[in-house]
């Protein structure tokens, strides 16, 4: 793409009452890979963020620890700018509504709807919910609280200045029928329809005099000016709009191309800010997209409930990219979604650790070892499976497109995991160790370790919308660096990769967790077990060692009866590599595997079938015991014994080195 077009992206901004969960980090990292598309797609892209800073509660909480509410909103904003840089969010502007860019336009907003008469002076009476800055009719209330956040509403009566929102209604209705895909998903823009508009749009108050932080109303300081014109202005004010001669970006980049909003103030983005704009005379955004919630088993998140998840102490035992991947993959976004710690580490397992991870592994081992680590040249179609990988992986790019320019993160990733499991399979398929020893199929064998290094290659420049680090790793390893075979526009022509490349093999990308000791943790984090920080050899009341999952893990174990090193001896261990795997039938533990042991090919069958996949069993080496009498196992023979380790509910193979020959005596 040669022509450049312009991309502006928002979060809403958040409210720095407290510290910011995983929640707030959902919605951030969204907008960033969207973001990242964008720019990858050679759009120049704005993506803004921020904090809303101003109201009651506010400066309340601001009272309660004796700081002035400047002083609370400064350390809290600390912590969230160094939460997006920790979760390497690539907003272009951070807005605060307490900067002047920002106040000075916003009186000069509510100075233009006074004198355009959008704007009058009068006295409210109404059900108001501080945690939310929202009043609501005693119709909307949910069994007398808030409908938006559960919490007890305080009924308010005070002079007020209102907009009158009705007088925008019939064409606010016009412009959601010129504009279908104005608000998405469709069901909230039905639920603006049925629930606010239809029963008669009421004006809205614009003003408060109970409390005095914020930006006051020009000419009458008395007044603050509400919450929902001094926040929502900001999506204008971070481009420099009413500043004259600051507002190219303005100029350049509204109307916005997407709101991102969680589910709990549609209303305010969907009906109250496309008037305040009509009232200006402005464009509407073309889209305001509301995301669901990440939840907990137990609900929303609360610091009460003790279920508040740290993004931070995610990013720091299992790394950006799991916590990013997780994010965008769990939960289709629209909808809601539920966080616990047994998903999450079973995504990085399964999803992160054995099929990306061990692809790019398998790879760069078997290129290493049949070229000397040198990538073929592309020759086209020469294997019966080529084609069909060529024709996925195209399919795919298209899937990945379609689903991101819809904000569908978790459509594309399993679109994306389609090639990598498809990947694998040819693996599979074209069975390269039997390749490698008929001379005859060396062309053969070429063509397989092209297709395998050109297919990771394309998974890593898809990848990068989701994934800041694991692209720039699986390119190191592959023999590339960021260029021209890095780009976007590089993926639509399966083959690029040059004959010649170099591969190096690096550490696994994700390494394998034991599912229960990384649960167990998460949990404790979370506040439903022994806290993290007293886990490490601290001792506990009774002068004992605590210790945390993974010490636990390491206590002696109850062992069997001691036998002698002649004992021993009797067993014959021997390297053996999966040349073939296939599920046992009706038997859901067991797989069938033949292994090539050197000088003879066996069956084993082997309970792994839960924790490993048939493709992912081809091509690994393990060790076998070699010298068990033969059983029969749901009718089928078994000529012997794979190792493994085993930890509660998990299980991981216990391996060797891939040069290591098949038949290797393991002593």
């Amino acid at each position: 793409m040669t022509e450049k077009n312009n991309f502006y992206i928002t979060t809403p901004i958040y409210y720095p009452s407290d510290k910011l969960h995983i929640g707030h980090a959902y919605t951030t990292v969204a907008g960033d890979a969207m973001a990242r598309y964008k720019r990858l797609r050679g759009f120049d892209v704005w993506y803004l963020t921020g904090t809303d800073e101003h109201g009651q509660k506010i400066e309340r909480k601001a009272k309660e620890k004796d700081q002035t509410p400047q002083q609370f909103v400064d350390d809290i904003v600390v912590g969230i700018k160094d939460l997006w840089a920790k979760l390497e969010i690539s907003n272009d502007d951070f807005i605060r509504t307490t900067e002047e860019r920002h106040k000075t336009v916003v009186e000069k907003i509510f100075a233009q709807f006074l004198e355009q008469d959008d704007i009058y002076k009068g006295a409210y009476e109404g059900w108001y919910c501080t945690p939310c800055e929202s009043f609501f009719l005693e119709r909307q209330l949910d069994d007398g609280k808030c409908p938006d956040c559960g919490r007890p509403v305080e009924l308010v009566k005070e002079e007020s200045y209102f907009f009158r929102m009705s007088k925008y209604a019939d064409r606010l209705l016009q412009y959601y029928e010129d504009n279908p895909d104005f608000i998405q998903p469709e069901s909230r823009k039905n639920e603006m329809i049925n629930n606010f508009i239809k029963p008669g749009l009421e004006d809205l108050a614009v003003s408060r005099t109970t409390f005095d932080w914020g930006v006051k109303v020009p000419g009458d300081p008395k007044h603050v000016i509400y919450v929902w014109i001094d926040a929502l202005s900001n999506y204008i004010t971070a481009l420099g709009y009413g500043n004259e001669g600051s507002d190219q970006k303005f100029q350049d980049f509204w109307p916005a191309d997407v709101h991102l909003v969680g589910k709990e103030i549609v209303r305010f983005h969907t009906i109250y800010w496309p008037i305040m704009l009509m009232a200006l005379d402005l464009p509407l955004p073309k889209k305001v997209f509301a995301h669901g919630w990440l939840l907990m088993k137990d609900g929303k998140m609360s610091k009460s409930k003790g279920n508040v998840v740290d993004p931070v102490m995610l990013i720091d035992r299992y790394g950006l990219d799991a916590l990013r991947y997780y994010l965008l993959r769990e939960v289709p976004f629209g909808a809601d979604g539920t966080f616990t710690p047994e998903n999450f580490v079973e995504r990085i397992n399964f999803d992160l650790a054995n099929d990306l991870g061990n692809l790019l592994n398998r790879t760069i081992a078997m290129i290493d070892k049949y070229f000397d680590g040198v990538v073929p040249a592309f020759a086209g179609v020469v294997t019966e499976f080529d084609d069909s990988l060529q024709k996925l992986t195209g399919e795919t790019i298209a899937q990945v497109e379609a689903a991101l320019e819809n904000m569908e993160f978790s459509v594309a990733l399993a679109s994306l995991w389609q090639l990598v499991s498809r990947t694998n399979k040819y693996i599979d398929e074209t069975q390269p160790w039997a390749l490698a020893k008929d001379e005859a199929k060396n062309a053969e064998l070429a063509s397989v370790m092209h297709h395998l290094a050109e297919s990771l290659r394309i998974v890593s420049i898809l990848l990068q919308p989701f994934l800041t680090h694991s692209p720039r790793e699986m390119w190191k390893q592959l023999g590339l660096e960021q260029g021209e075979l890095t780009t976007w526009e590089s993926t639509k022509q399966f083959g690029s990769l040059p004959g010649g490349t170099k591969v190096s093999k690096g550490a696994p990308l994700f390494p394998r967790l034991d599912t229960a000791e990384e649960s167990a943790f998460i949990a404790a984090a979370m506040g439903g077990g022994a806290q993290p920080e007293q886990a490490a050899g601290q001792p506990d009341a009774a002068g004992k060692d605590a210790q945390d999952p993974k010490a636990a893990s390491q206590a002696p174990a109850e062992t069997k009866e001691e036998i002698a090193i002649d004992d021993f001896a009797k067993v014959e261990l021997r390297v053996a590599q999966v040349i073939a795997a296939e599920p046992v039938h009706k038997a859901d533990k067991l797989l069938k595997l033949q292994l090539d042991l050197g000088f003879e090919q066996r069956q084993v069958v082997s309970g792994i079938a839960k924790f490993y996949t048939p493709e992912q069993m081809v091509g690994r080496k393990v060790i076998c015991v070699t010298n068990l009498k033969p059983v029969k196992l749901r009718g089928e023979w078994s000529q012997g014994m794979i190792l493994a380790a085993s930890h509660g509910d998990q299980l991981t193979l216990a391996t060797v080195p891939e040069d290591m020959p098949n038949g290797a005596v393991v002593k």
